[in-house]
């Protein structure tokens, strides 16, 4: 194998283990969101576990004295557009749904997000998407409807109140607008993914205060005010940022993918250490996700292929293991380890086992 197809699969690697560390925080957050809905009103714990993961990360970024990156012609749009939909709409549905359902079954249904976002992805911004990743996907909505089969009644026909769906459908409407947050953010995933993810918790966090106060809600006492922004440090901050690196060398499809054992995590944690009763249908939709996931972990795709000239800037680096193959301009002087300029990348034609990431984003 040469040095551009090893490259590949590291990056590949990379971006598996960012993706799956993002979906082990966010997965871990669900649970602990709904213990803290005992004291906190939904929307205001929205804010503060969004308001929390942007001031972490600010923090952060002050520590390590990093500088505001540049975006490239035409992002500020998408970046707008990411932090209306996944950090203004989604939580606020999430906390909702919370509110009226166990946390165990809410987490499962967070797996909506990876089939929407493939859909989305597939569909409006024309991924490529194989047959694993596909039928992966109707293996994980199966096990969405199993789910949501009432637990009530003797019989097959029963009437179920609009009521008592609510929360289910709120959780749904969560994840379409993480969905399309995620195919939003896959547009500036070249850039700072601590950046993004502190704009997007700063920007979401006093938006969702805001309404919380302006529709009568107070602050919690101290410790859950601190339990909450920790939370969403961990959960929303840390893990966002894992998520934009997964997207950088993913795509959106195959990042969703992987994130979508974040429901297992939040699952697991709810019947661990909250006692939460296990039903025949939390252990049939497991076995359907789980499934729907292997295949998607699974997935491997390789062609010849063409990269058009394209010109942006990101964070890369020449020669050496994080060298990608795709980065063989010049430095006059020469420029060693990880930097940043507007670059261009002349037409090549290879064939290696790639992901639909920044450099790979060819029709198929």
């Amino acid at each position: 194998m040469d040095h551009s197809k090893s490259m590949q699969i590291t990056h590949g690697h990379s971006g598996v283990f960012a993706a799956l560390g993002s979906a082990f925080l966010f997965g871990a957050g669900t649970p602990l969101a709904k213990l803290l809905l005992e004291h906190v009103s939904p929307w205001m714990l929205a804010g503060l576990l969004y308001l929390g993961s942007g001031l972490g990360l600010a923090i952060y970024r002050m520590a390590r004295r990093l500088q505001t990156p540049r975006l490239n012609p035409g992002e500020a749009r998408w970046l707008v557009a990411a932090v209306l939909c996944g950090g203004g709409i989604a939580p606020v549905l999430l906390m909702l749904g919370l509110a009226g359902m166990p946390a165990s079954h809410a987490s499962l249904l967070l797996n909506a997000e990876a089939v929407l976002t493939t859909l989305l992805a597939w569909a409006v911004f024309r991924e490529n998407l194989g047959r694993r990743i596909a039928l992966g996907m109707l293996a994980i909505v199966a096990g969405a409807l199993v789910l949501g089969w009432p637990q009530q009644g003797q019989g097959l026909v029963q009437e179920v109140p609009l009521t008592s769906l609510w929360p289910a459908v709120a959780v749904v409407l969560a994840c379409l607008f993480w969905a399309l947050d995620n195919n939003f953010t896959r547009k500036v995933s070249l850039s700072d993914a601590s950046w993004i993810a502190c704009i997007k918790g700063l920007a979401a966090g006093a938006t969702n205060l805001a309404l919380a106060f302006a529709l009568g809600a107070a602050l919690p006492a101290p410790g859950r005010l601190a339990a909450a922004m920790l939370v969403g440090f961990l959960a929303y901050g840390v893990s966002l940022a894992l998520f934009v690196v997964a997207l950088r060398h993913l795509g959106a499809s195959r990042t969703g993918a992987y994130f979508s054992t974040a429901p297992f995590v939040g699952a697991l944690f709810s019947i661990v250490f909250f006692a939460e009763p296990v039903s025949w249908q939390l252990g049939l939709a497991s076995a359907l996700m789980a499934w729907g996931i292997w295949l998607h972990l699974t997935e491997h795709h390789a062609h010849a292929h063409l990269h058009e000239v394209l010109a942006h800037a990101h964070l890369h680096t020449h020669g050496g293991d994080d060298d990608d193959g795709h980065h063989t301009h010049q430095h006059h002087p020469v420029v060693t380890g990880p930097h940043t300029h507007a670059h261009s990348h002349e037409p090549q034609k290879h064939s290696h086992p790639h992901y639909p990431d920044a450099h790979h984003r060819h029709k198929h």
